[in-house]
């Protein structure tokens, strides 16, 4: 399918009706952009903010079909899209992220030798089809380590950490996975959780936000810093670079995120690739308020064929964003009254635990870095 350059008035089509399809949708009214959105849940908070909605399965061939044929552009919110949904999308409009980002960053295993053939590290890892190779796994790794499934998962669902070695049944901890492939982890000693969320346009231009510092709790992204405190210069050039390296070798369109670890070893700083996500991210929503272009934004400009805006702090000002998970979104009113707090919800409907209800975002007073 070929791209073309997209204007004002153009339909960009968004596979995926979560909180990322959703401020997609609203920086792309911004321009001017009509957005339709594809995702098989009624209740999908996207849907609130488009101009046109279809509630169908991610299966479904005539919908897909007739869903590709209605938009100028499709991009996606979410990785786990299936390969046959993203070939029929492709068949009837420009995909972006195009379809080789997908599968390489869908199998933790294919995503981590991509990454070290660029010479890029990661953590040690091995491939683990049955009970046998995991004790191969093992014997080559060492514990502790994480033995996770290649496809799906995330905010720590799809893994489990082995301490010992005699640690349960071989067979029923197999059992706990369904049979999927796995892959086994080894444990970086990291010191902290970085990323850096960069674009990539159609001609090849790159622009990267600055890097992050990343809080986890309970295995879901609590607190971001901006730009993460204390680092070397030479740090955050190094992981910038990387990003790009690995924007260019997938000749990516649109934001990616590069999830990294910080190892400190005889006082140098060392970084260590997680993984990669194929799409916006949750450690860039600072950039709404923070950044002179938002990552939402800037993903738009790169999947309409548009140049790329400005990715620096506003004011040159540090950012901090906080999650609002389950019942913390109950705040909201006390926040909206907060001086210089930047509340945002996502219209999603019952606040379980775990769930991100929406994010928090605060300006420092004085400009660093």
């Amino acid at each position: 399918m070929t791209d073309r350059t997209l204007g004002p008035g153009s339909t960009l089509g968004i596979v995926g009706g979560g909180q990322l399809g959703r401020m997609i949708a609203l920086a792309a009214a911004n321009y001017g952009l009509k957005v339709h959105v594809y995702a098989p849940d009624r209740d999908s908070p996207a849907f609130d903010v488009a101009a046109r909605t279809t509630c169908a399965a991610y299966d479904d061939p005539q919908a897909l079909a007739d869903f590709a044929q209605s938009v100028d552009v499709v991009t996606y919110e979410f990785e786990n899209i299936p390969h046959a949904t993203a070939d029929i999308l492709a068949r009837h409009a420009p995909l972006h992220p195009n379809a080789r980002a997908l599968s390489t960053t869908q199998d933790r295993l294919s995503e981590k030798e991509f990454i070290n053939g660029l010479g890029i590290p990661t953590a040690p890892f091995q491939a683990v089809d049955t009970p046998d190779d995991l004790d191969r796994a093992i014997a080559a790794i060492g514990l502790p380590a994480v033995l996770k499934t290649r496809r799906f998962g995330y905010d720590g669902k799809g893994q489990r950490i082995l301490r010992e070695r005699a640690e349960g049944d071989r067979n029923a901890l197999f059992a706990e996975f369904g049979g999927a492939p796995l892959i086994l982890e080894g444990f970086v000693p990291f010191e902290r959780e970085v990323s850096v969320v960069g674009a990539r346009a159609r001609d090849g231009s790159f622009a990267a936000f600055d890097l992050c510092e990343n809080e986890h709790r309970d295995h879901i992204l609590a607190l971001t810093r901006v730009p993460a405190p204390g680092l070397a210069p030479e740090t955050g050039r190094a992981a910038l670079d990387i990003a790009k390296r690995i924007a260019d070798a997938l000749d990516y369109v649109g934001v990616l995120a590069v999830e990294m670890f910080l190892v400190r070893e005889d006082g140098a700083e060392r970084l260590v690739v997680n993984e990669i996500a194929p799409r916006v991210h949750n450690s860039g929503h600072w950039t709404i308020e923070g950044a002179l272009t938002s990552q939402f934004a800037q993903h738009v400009r790169a999947v309409c064929g548009w140049p790329l805006g400005d990715p620096a702090r506003t004011g040159g000002l540090p950012v901090e964003m906080r999650n609002l998970i389950g019942a913390q979104a109950d705040d909201w009113h006390a926040l909206l009254a907060e001086p210089g707090a930047h509340l945002h919800l996502y219209g999603k409907g019952e606040a379980r635990p775990g769930r991100k209800m929406g994010h928090v975002t605060r300006l420092g007073s004085e400009p660093v870095g």
